[in-house]
């Protein structure tokens, strides 16, 4: 569904990634994973046109996007819930989730069903709907985050360090929302500090260096790596 072909991007005269391939197939969660600087977070700021890559390819059902804008990216149907939440502080719950449509969902369709499933998956925020975003927890901000996208009914989720900040069992919950959706059919690609987590709950995974992909394969096996237990498991 979703696949890069040797995609390089710099910031400025510093290169961040480097020929990088990888691929997430339709219904797939697969975890990217790696040390600060690693290139992870640039690979989703690529993928949803936020940066533009220098060289190389990136495609959505076989259609190339690379070289297009953020606004046609989500149009397509690939939604990014960013590293740091990013809600908007001044609106109240229902009107973050209401920016969160896209420009197909505004012509007439009503978001009335698309806002009570968001509530069934994440019941703190219905209790919330008229508070300012400001005003929410660490965990409930990423629980709005994760809403607002889903108002876009996306085909690709990208999540950028979900569980960033967050108390154990608030992530634990983040976490069991997401697997859900994945059950449902959703693809992710998956942005996590926790590598232990990330490679739990994804099929296939990625570590990157540098940069570049040092590793894939199923998670299970790289569960098991000596190299990625010692490297980011902790053992």
């Amino acid at each position: 569904m979703l696949r890069l072909e040797n995609v390089s991007v710099s910031y400025g005269e510093i290169p961040a990634l480097h020929g990088l391939s990888l691929e997430v197939g339709a219904g797939e969660m697969v975890a990217l994973i790696g040390a600060n600087g690693a290139g992870k977070t640039t690979t989703l700021n690529a993928i949803s046109a936020i940066l533009k890559p220098t060289s190389g390819r990136i495609w959505l059902e076989g259609e190339r996007i690379d070289q297009l804008g953020p606004e046609r990216v989500v149009d397509l149907g690939i939604l990014h819930v960013p590293e740091g939440r990013r809600v908007f502080t001044g609106l109240t719950v229902e009107e973050n989730l209401l920016v969160g449509t896209t420009r197909w969902r505004r012509r007439g369709m009503s978001m009335a069903a698309d806002i009570e499933r968001v509530f069934a998956l994440f019941p703190r925020l219905k209790e919330r709907r008229s508070q300012l975003a400001w005003s929410l927890s660490g965990g409930e901000q990423q629980m709005l985050a994760l809403g607002r996208a889903l108002m876009a009914r996306p085909k690709v989720l990208l999540l950028d360090e979900p569980s960033l900040g967050l108390a154990p069992n608030i992530t634990q919950e983040v976490f069991r929302t997401v697997r859900e959706l994945n059950d449902s059919g959703l693809t992710v690609l998956l942005v996590e500090q926790d590598a232990y987590a990330a490679l739990r709950i994804s099929r296939r995974g990625y570590v990157l260096e540098m940069g570049r992909v040092a590793l894939e394969g199923n998670c299970g096996d790289l569960r098991r790596d000596p190299r990625i237990q010692e490297a980011y498991l902790g053992s």
